[in-house]
């Protein structure tokens, strides 16, 4: 209870300064990491490429997006930067199928846009945003200069996700019609009443206060800067280009998709090294 009280005056404090300033905006800078471990055939591979993948797995997920956002919508979007160096012989596949390109969320109609590029084809998926069961926790922490509050909430998933092949001889999609086994997940955010604005990273919204750090277990997105109210004035649009689709009917077409290239890379010969991941939500 002394964390909802709290909570409020943040909001109620920080609100009446801001919620009369028809221009209030920002820009958040999101730095995401995974944790990479992915066991190998030490037959096939030595402990050196090993520890190369590894190395180039982490770069591979250590990414930077930009957040920009007003009292009503928000933008998220990943900073463009080079493709780190692969190591030689190695070819080198990921998929994620969870990702966007340029996520467009409507806070006040309480739905999305999401422009996603995928195999060459961009789509534009457009549904309601999902109501995130969270609860507010009773801890507190700094991040920067701002005063933020704990809320967790659970997820399932699938156990298992994607797979790796080495030469073909290993595939660990091979059987895509069994049912994946599942696990319940906790997901930790840290909110700022400060900023009285209900969204953050990625497809997380719906607390009172933008959302400066969240962890899944396996990935950590971490705010390391915010700049209120710019000179510059921010330009959220949402996304027009790419065929429009639900988010079932856009998770359809990438089963479909991922289906074909298993099928593809189990008729075709290889020569060398291939490692396919595949991330998913």
């Amino acid at each position: 209870m002394n964390t909802i009280i709290k909570v409020i005056m943040f909001f109620l404090a920080f609100s009446f300064t801001t919620t009369n300033a028809q221009d209030f905006q920002g820009v958040a800078t999101y730095k995401s990491k995974r944790k990479v471990d992915i066991k190998l055939d030490s037959t096939q591979v030595n402990s050196e490429m090993h520890q190369r993948m590894m190395e180039m797995m982490k770069k591979q997920f250590e990414k930077t997006y930009n957040l920009s956002f007003n009292k009503e919508a928000s933008i998220y979007k990943e900073e463009e930067s080079l493709a780190p160096p692969r190591p030689s012989g190695m070819q080198f596949v990921m998929v994620n199928t969870s990702g966007s390109d340029i996520l467009y969320k409507n806070l006040k109609e309480q739905r999305f846009t999401n422009q996603n590029d995928v195999f060459g084809k961009i789509f534009l998926i457009k549904d309601e945003l999902k109501t995130i069961d969270w609860k507010l926790e009773s801890e507190s922490k700094n991040i920067g200069n701002y005063t933020c509050f704990k809320a967790t909430t659970t997820r399932e998933r699938p156990k298992v996700v994607g797979g790796i092949s080495i030469n073909g001889d290993k595939d660990l999609d091979a059987d895509s019609n069994k049912t994946p086994e599942m696990e319940t997940i906790t997901i930790t955010a840290w909110y700022t009443p400060q900023i009285p604005i209900t969204t953050g990273p990625g497809n997380y919204h719906g607390l009172p206060g933008l959302i400066l750090e969240v962890n899944d277990g396996s990935e950590t997105v971490i705010c390391s800067k915010i700049v209120i109210n710019p000179e510059d004035q921010i330009s959220i649009d949402e996304p027009k280009k790419g065929k429009v689709v639900t988010q079932s009917e856009f998770d359809e077409i990438m089963e479909k998709k991922m289906k074909e290239m298993r099928e593809r890379r189990n008729s075709e010969r290889r020569d060398g090294h291939e490692v396919q991941i595949r991330i998913g939500g």
